[in-house]
């Protein structure tokens, strides 16, 4: 029997995702009837319902705000940047559910080509994953820290002068 595996989320996010499956569930309840016959309507529903069930799903398998230990290695709930090989350009992301987070950052799903790719790697391990293009880019692990750390350095004070 397959399990389905367990996904990391933010208290933040486990909370606004509450917020949106309860606006949704009114403005479902709160609509036409199902029997009514406008493409239209019928279309909008069909729609909450697709996202309510999103969320439901998400939210049964969720671990919520609880951090990944802090060691290095890349999983979801870590904060990562990489190098691009090629060019020398870092990103920084959270591995995590995608659309499930707040804009402070961006966010890549360990079943992206990226975040299966660095799923797993330390700093300075080499991964390589196919473009939607189909060519290769080769990446390196720069650090990966507890989502947790991450906001708590963004909002220490800086020492004047710098």
């Amino acid at each position: 029997m397959p399990t389905t595996p367990r996904v990391w989320i933010s208290l933040q996010a486990h909370e606004r995702l509450h917020r949106e499956l309860d606006t949704l569930r009114f403005l479902y309840s709160a609509g036409p009837a199902d029997g009514d016959t406008d493409e239209n309507v019928a279309a909008v529903r069909h729609a909450w319902e697709k996202r309510m069930q999103q969320i439901h799903d998400l939210l049964i398998h969720a671990v919520v705000g609880d951090d990944p230990p802090n060691d290095g290695v890349a999983e979801p709930g870590m904060v990562v940047t990489i190098r691009y090989d090629a060019t020398g350009d870092t990103n920084t992301f959270l591995l995590g559910v995608h659309g499930a987070e707040f804009a402070d950052i961006d966010v890549y799903s360990v079943q992206s080509p990226l975040g299966a790719a660095i799923a797993g790697a330390r700093p300075g391990d080499h991964r390589t994953y196919r473009l939607p293009t189909g060519g290769p880019l080769a990446v390196t692990l720069l650090s990966a820290v507890p989502y947790g750390m991450h906001t708590a350095d963004l909002n220490q004070p800086t020492p004047h002068g710098k």
